[in-house]
């Protein structure tokens, strides 16, 4: 169970998170505290930390190196925090070509950078099957770089983000065993947009464990 970080920011003026927006530490601070209380209250174990955007009007690159030097230093903030409450903060690279083309985080390798720099364990890399294969592609030998780095997955077939199962690039039977064989033992999150009822859609997780008995069974 996780949830995203409470605050998003000022949506009306174009906010999607905080976390590396410059100015906005404060808010960053009190957004996050709120999130852990109810965290605690849930018994939950994961946060997503949202990056935000870059701010409207402002070119990327002339606020990229801000934008990282302020994500750092509110992640590190929210290291001390997160430990302290046993709790582990996610950030999640957002593809910029479909989704959020003013997101700040946008590559598995990107944040691995930023996180490397945050330099603690309380904070993770969350991946998002659908953002990372947009993005990269690359998925095998980029979960595995990134593995000791992630601490949630999420789902959704690409390129229209319905179920695992419908039409689409990715075969997630071999993600699932992937992820297994890497020895993932977190849970899995369904990011996507059903093609019908929620219920009906759930019926590729049933499909799942069937193939995943057949498989032990045959060993």
């Amino acid at each position: 169970m996780y949830i995203h970080q409470l605050c998003t920011g000022d949506t009306s003026n174009g906010e999607l998170g905080l976390g590396a927006v410059p100015g906005r530490q404060d808010g960053f601070r009190s957004s996050l505290q709120q999130a852990v209380t109810w965290a605690q209250n849930l018994d939950c174990k994961r946060i997503h930390i949202m990056a935000g955007r870059v701010p409207l009007g402002i070119e990327r690159a002339s606020i990229e190196k801000e934008m990282e030097e302020t994500f750092i230093e509110n992640l590190r903030y929210a290291a001390d925090v997160l430990e302290q409450a046993g709790i582990v903060g996610l950030i999640e690279p957002i593809n910029c070509r479909i989704s959020e083309p003013r997101y700040f985080l946008n590559t598995p390798q990107q944040g691995a950078t930023i996180l490397e720099k945050v330099g603690s364990p309380s904070v993770k890399l969350q991946l998002d099957v659908y953002h990372w294969q947009i993005m990269d592609g690359n998925l095998t030998e980029n979960i595995k770089k990134y593995f000791p780095l992630i601490g949630h997955v999420q789902v959704a077939q690409v390129p229209h983000r319905n179920e695992p199962d419908s039409p689409g690039e990715l075969s997630y039977p071999y993600l699932f065993d992937l992820l297994q064989e890497l020895g993932y033992q977190g849970y899995i999150g369904c990011e996507y947009r059903p093609r019908g009822d929620t219920v009906s859609g759930l019926g590729w997780m049933e499909a799942q464990r069937r193939r995943r008995r057949n498989q032990d069974t045959a060993v």
